[in-house]
């Protein structure tokens, strides 16, 4: 009655005396402690903000093999998830919640049951690891969610498609197309943060044939009823693989399609990069254009980008009222590239399409500044074959420009025709970035699948190759590493890999983000590597990074419960065993068991 009470309190203060009382009465009668009793002190703490606490009361009810009611398991993890802590406990919590349930599951009793993690849960946890960019321990717990057979629903796809955005993993976001084309048109959110972390993986990886035809599909979305009539025709459920479609024993996530058409009241925060959604359509963002534009112009593919342009500009006839043909070059001629916007013009004008007539005058005024006579009276012929005249030509030679970004290019845009100033900015800026990490993607991709199949000798030439190339191995290339080390129980392997990782991070070639250090501490810890575990914590504490105690603690009791438990400093025999009887004795003192 007293954790009851105080449960319902709001001060800070009380509701840690009230964990407190608790821990302390759970050392002597934990059976007398009522499961309603801890649910509502472990939501009252989440709710004041006090994720730390709140997580000890549910890993208590873990040890009984309890949790509380689905609902309010998720207002718990809901209000844990606001800060960045609580998301790396709650999201701990649901791979713990996890592995009970598997253990359980095998049993195949009731209490197994409702032990079992639904849809909502995960969703919330994996919207959590997207804002935060947990991107290790989002791919964790989409691997989980494929082990405990829960179903994914449009807002899981959304969150797994930014999550192998984050990853590298292309190939796998490959995988999830096909249904995401499935879910309902009603849905545009969901397109549009999926297409647009589609459309991030073909540019890291310089793939801009895929990203051309990849917008030229999304300004075709929706206006085809055979959509609209396939995911009618969907009634049976399918399943994703999660990884390569390649792998023999790989897993795959299953997903219902009259689920894929119920919205969430969740929102994916990522703000689209490449994809805008305007009056319910999906459209090509400037960035997007802006790269394509880039790539086509620098193999001299400039038909290629007039077709496109003029697919897009028909798709986006619904949305905008200006004519993006005339912006781009507009934008070409500010940037000088004035044969470049000439053929553009060529090209829209032999298939008979609109132009702003304004593109004329500007691009004859630029041929005039440049001393280009004999293209300015080309281009003076084709204007009067449209009826366009210039009655004083050294007007329009002298005419004043002013832009914005008078400073950052050659020839400023006349202030009356400056037409899209946005894509112009976003052409100079793309001009100003390069992606130098194609490569670094490719190779993590291999060593990825190579991991997952288990072929630890091709994924370890595949690093080898990639420093004999030169290119640096990213966080992202030794996570993968580490796993595929860490699924064959290959500790001592992962221990020379932490030596390279170290020696990178000392040359500072290298950071290493929490979830990886996290990953490394308890394969070290799996595997009895005590020095390697204080080590950790060590980078991790320099780093003023969050260390969730309470989970490396539990892996401690499940692996080591009596390691070492009688054995005092002077009974070790070799100098090795003393070392290594200091380390538990460090990290037991860390985690608080003793």
């Amino acid at each position: 009655m007293l954790v009851s009470r105080l449960s319902y309190t709001s001060d800070c203060n009380r509701l840690q005396k009230a964990c407190n009382l608790v821990l302390q009465f759970w050392k002597e009668k934990p059976v007398l402690l009522r499961l309603d009793a801890l649910t509502k002190l472990s939501l009252a703490l989440a709710r004041s903000q006090m994720p730390i606490p709140a997580s000890e009361i549910l890993r208590l009810m873990l040890e009984t093999r309890r949790i509380p009611q689905m609902e309010l398991l998720q207002l718990v993890i809901l209000h844990m998830v606001k800060s960045e802590i609580g998301t790396y406990i709650a999201s701990n919590i649901l791979v713990q919640i996890c592995d009970c349930f598997l253990r359980q599951a095998t049993s195949r009793n009731d209490q197994a049951k409702s032990m079992k993690p639904d849809t909502m849960l995960f969703n919330l946890v994996l919207h959590a690891c997207v804002r935060f960019k947990l991107s290790l321990k989002g791919q964790q717990l989409v691997e989980l969610m494929s082990q405990t057979e829960v179903v994914a629903d449009a807002l899981t796809i959304v969150l797994i498609a930014r999550i192998y955005d984050m990853n590298g993993q292309r190939d796998e976001l490959k995988n999830l197309k096909i249904h995401i084309d499935q879910v309902s048109p009603s849905l545009v959110c969901h397109y549009c943060q999926f297409y647009d972390a589609l459309l991030s993986l073909h540019f890291k990886y310089d793939d801009f044939d895929s990203a051309a035809n990849l917008v030229l599909e999304i300004c075709q979305f929706g206006e085809s009823t055979s959509i609209q009539k396939h995911w009618r025709d969907l009634q049976k459920s399918s399943f994703v693989p999660i990884g390569s479609c390649h792998l023999k024993d790989g897993l795959k996530i299953k997903i219902m399609p009259e689920l894929l058409h119920k919205d969430s009241v969740l929102n994916v925060e990522v703000r689209p990069e490449f994809i805008n959604c305007k009056n319910g359509k999906l459209v090509a963002s400037n960035k997007t254009l802006a790269k394509l534009i880039i790539e086509l112009r620098r193999l001299g593919e400039t038909s290629e980008l007039s077709k496109l342009l003029l697919q897009v500009q028909k798709g986006l006839a619904s949305v905008e009222c200006s004519n993006l043909c005339s912006d781009v070059v507009k934008a070409c001629i500010c940037l000088g590239w004035l044969e470049t916007a000439h053929d553009i013009l060529d090209d829209v004008e032999a298939v008979g399409s609109a132009m702003d007539s304004m593109v004329y005058f500007l691009l004859l005024n630029a041929y005039y500044k440049k001393d280009m006579l004999r293209e300015a009276n080309v281009l003076k012929k084709q204007m009067a074959r449209f009826g366009l005249f210039v009655s004083n030509t050294e007007d329009l030679a002298n005419s004043t420009c002013s832009s914005k970004l008078a400073n950052q290019i050659s020839l400023p845009i006349i202030k009356a025709a400056a037409g899209n100033t946005s894509l112009v900015e976003s052409l100079v800026q793309e001009m100003k970035e390069t992606n130098s990490h194609s490569r670094v993607y490719k190779f993590n991709s291999s060593i990825y699948f190579f991991c997952k199949a288990k072929m630890i000798e091709d994924a370890l030439q595949a690093y080898k190759r990639m420093q004999q190339m030169g290119i640096q191995p990213t966080a992202q290339t030794f996570a993968n590493l580490v796993f595929g080390f860490s699924s064959l129980h290959m500790y001592r392997d992962i221990t020379i890999l932490w030596g390279d990782m170290k020696r990178r991070m000392q040359s500072a070639r290298l950071a290493l983000s929490r979830d990886l250090y996290e990953c490394l501490l308890l394969c070290f810890l799996q595997g009895g590597y005590f020095e390697r575990v204080m080590e950790i914590v060590g980078h991790m504490e320099e780093r003023n990074m969050y260390t969730d105690k309470g989970m490396y603690k539990s892996e401690f009791l499940m692996l080591h419960k009596n390691l070492y438990r009688s054995l005092k400093p002077s009974d070790a025999k070799t100098e090795a065993q003393k070392k290594r009887l200091q380390d538990v004795r460090a990290f037991k003192k860390w985690v608080a068991l003793y």
